[in-house]
């Protein structure tokens, strides 16, 4: 098979025989071998019967339905599960992604070689409240990730290779940082694609301005476990011992001083009564309390069923 299309959806009943006929026209127009996978994310509209009904007419469209609502993350990793496609292609079920682009994305992966291509909405038909944040959570993402080919990392117009989606897991409100976790997986050729953006046609966002909140704290869980997942006491070890040395330091400075001042018979304060004390003291605690942090994790990860799982790309 040629291409698998992954649509999360929630609540767009609307939306999807216009889209799903959309995406038909455009693979028979190029001779594709495809499948449309829906990943109703418990919507509570009708949509799931508009699948059922689709279904009926189009045997490459299938259903995948959550008993609630799980979130976009959720409803991309069961879709990738299932995809059978050599390149995988997702997108937002509001119309707002143009399935003529899909042509594009497919030779790009599958002839030129890409691993992921990213859509990059240069024109966008959102308003300020959601574009600007979205600009500074991209430009955190590149500066952090080392990706800074990509403009838009949270388009929902993407192509894949079929070995990409096999090897991560989306989780929580990581869809959003996909080709953080795809580069993290040793998929290297990440590149970017300008597409059309359209206007909703139908029914309202169903994202909030908690998303972002949530998406920038998923980005210090991605560089964390992909940077220090194997090896957690690499990043613990050395803060911690740093904090520690410099409250102790501090700590025989405070000492050295009294003890000289006593030698000297100079007046001299107690040790108690110095702000240096305690903030000595913290930082010992610190230091410990992140060296044993770190020492822990060290104990868990030697111990996770997945600490040796690698992602291996041939063997001769």
């Amino acid at each position: 098979m040629d291409i698998s299309v992954v649509i999360p959806l929630y609540n767009e009943e609307e939306s999807l025989p216009e889209l799903t006929d959309w995406i038909r026209k455009v693979m028979l127009d190029h001779n594709f071998s495809y499948e449309i996978i829906l990943v109703d994310d418990g919507s509570n509209d009708k949509s799931w019967q508009v699948i059922m009904d689709l279904k009926k007419e189009h045997p490459q469209i299938s259903g995948i339905k959550f008993r609630r609502n799980y979130g976009k993350s959720a409803a991309l990793n069961v879709g990738f599960a299932a995809v059978q496609g050599d390149v995988v292609i997702t997108m937002d079920a509001d119309l707002q992604d143009s399935p003529d682009e899909i042509p594009e994305l497919y030779d790009r992966v599958k002839n030129q070689g890409a691993d992921l291509v990213s859509g990059w909405k240069q024109k966008r038909y959102d308003p300020l409240t959601k574009t600007l944040p979205t600009k500074l959570f991209n430009s955190v993402t590149r500066s952090m990730s080392g990706i800074n080919n990509l403009h838009d990392f949270n388009c929902g117009l993407k192509a894949y290779k079929k070995d990409v989606v096999k090897s991560i897991e989306v989780y929580g409100e990581m869809h959003r940082y996909i080709p953080v976790i795809a580069k993290w997986a040793g998929f290297s050729n990440i590149q970017e694609q300008v597409v059309q953006h359209r206007a909703r046609k139908y029914g309202t966002t169903k994202f909030g301005a908690g998303r972002f909140i949530k998406g920038f704290l998923d980005l210090m869980s991605i560089f964390f476990v992909g940077k220090f997942g194997k090896r957690p006491m690499h990043f613990f070890g050395p803060v911690g011992v740093i904090s520690f040395l410099v409250g102790f330091f501090c700590t025989v400075y405070l000492i050295a001083e009294k003890l000289i001042s006593i030698a000297n018979g100079t007046s001299y304060r107690n040790i108690t009564d110095q702000p240096l004390f305690f903030l000595s003291l913290l930082t010992i605690m610190i230091g410990t309390q992140l060296f044993l942090t770190g020492f822990i994790a060290e104990l868990v990860s030697r111990n996770s069923t997945d600490r040796n799982n690698y992602h291996i790309e041939r063997v001769i």
